[in-house]
């Protein structure tokens, strides 16, 4: 294997967005960093299956056809 080509493993600090911090190995910064999550597995909606329903009533998809429907295409 050759040497001096990986990267350098070291503590950090990760501070989740609810305050919690738990300390894991990483190549983020140095030794001691702390990692400041914006978002992280226990709130975003990707990972908590989330209840947002996502359907175009009138919305954007609605307004840019009202809009720019006429300009280059031709209607049915």
């Amino acid at each position: 294997m050759k040497t001096d080509i990986h990267p350098e493993y070291h503590m950090i600090k990760v501070v989740m967005t609810d305050g919690t911090e738990f300390m894991t190995r990483s190549t983020y910064g140095q030794d001691g960093d702390t990692l400041n999550l914006d978002i992280d597995p226990k709130t975003h909606p990707a990972w908590t299956g989330g209840s947002q329903q996502l359907l175009d009533r009138g919305g954007r998809l609605s307004r840019f056809a009202s809009r720019f429907g006429s300009i280059g295409a031709v209607k049915k």
